[in-house]
C-alpha cells in the first residue's frame, strides 16, 4: 500500500506539478531542466520527508524501549545486555529498519532489557564523509559523557546507542526517545555548517594565494 501511494504521488507530481506563487518555480521535471534551482517549494518538500522520517524512528522507538532488568541465563548473577550479547535469540527481537534513502538509514535493534540504535548519515560528498568521520570520532572518544553512546559504531553505520534497562530507570523514555531525534535532526544541520566554513575557509585562502600572483 505504500509504494502504491508513493507511485500515485509521484504521477500526481509529474502531471499536476508545483508551482510557487512567490517565487514561480515550478516542479515539473522539464521545467527543472531547463532552469535547475531550488526554491522554497523544494525545501518544503524535503521538510516534509524528513519529519515524516523522524517520526517514523519516533514511533519505532518508543515501541522497542519496552525494557525490564533480566539477568543473564548463562553466567549466575550478572546482567549483561542481551543485544550485545546476543546468546539467547529468544531474548533478541526482530531487528527493524528505518530508510529515508540508501545514504540515510537507522537500525534498531531491541531485547529484554537493552535496545541498540545504529544511525547512518547522510554523507553526499567526500568532504561530508571526512567531517562525518572525524565529528563521530571526536564524539565516540568521549562515550563517557554521553551515557548512552558506543565507543564503537556497528558496522556499516556511522555512530551506535546502547539503551539499557538501568538507563531507562534513572531517565524518562521519552526524554531518551527525543534525544536520539534532535540528535539525527541536528547532526545533519552541523556537518552542513561545518562544510560551509571550510568551503568558506579555501575560497579565502585561493584568492590570497592567487591574489599574490597578479600582483
Amino acid at each position: 500500500e505504500l509504494v502504491l501511494e508513493l507511485e500515485s504521488d509521484f504521477r500526481n507530481h509529474i502531471h499536476n506539478p508545483l508551482v510557487c506563487n512567490s517565487c514561480r518555480w515550478t516542479s515539473a521535471p522539464f521545467a527543472q531542466i531547463a532552469s535547475p534551482r531550488i526554491s522554497c517549494c523544494a525545501v518544503a518538500i524535503m521538510s516534509k520527508t524528513l519529519a515524516t522520517y523522524l517520526d517514523a524512528v519516533r514511533s519505532t522507538l518508543q515501541a522497542a524501549m519496552c525494557l525490564e532488568n533480566f539477568s543473564s541465563q548463562v553466567v549466575e548473577r550478572h546482567n549483561k545486555p542481551e543485544v550485545e550479547v546476543a546468546q539467547n535469540k529468544e531474548l533478541l527481537m526482530t531487528p527493524v529498519v528505518v530508510s529515508r534513502n540508501a545514504n540515510e538509514r537507522v537500525l534498531i535493534e531491541g531485547s529484554i532489557n537493552s535496545l541498540r540504535v545504529s544511525i547512518r548519515i547522510k554523507q553526499a560528498d567526500s568532504i561530508e564523509v571526512i567531517l562525518c568521520k572525524k565529528l563521530m570520532r571526536f564524539m565516540m572518544m568521549r562515550a563517557e559523557n554521553f551515557f548512552i553512546l558506543r565507543r564503537k559504531p556497528v558496522e556499516g553505520y556511522d555512530i551506535s546507542f546502547l539503551i539499557t534497562n538501568f538507563h531507562t530507570e534513572a531517565m524518562y523514555k521519552h526524554k531518551l526517545v527525543d534525544f536520539v531525534v534532535q540528535f539525527m535532526e541536528d547532526i545533519d544541520k552541523e556537518i552542513s555548517e561545518m562544510k560551509l566554513m571550510v568551503n568558506w575557509r579555501a575560497r579565502t585562502v585561493a584568492e590570497e594565494f592567487l591574489g599574490s600572483f597578479q600582483t
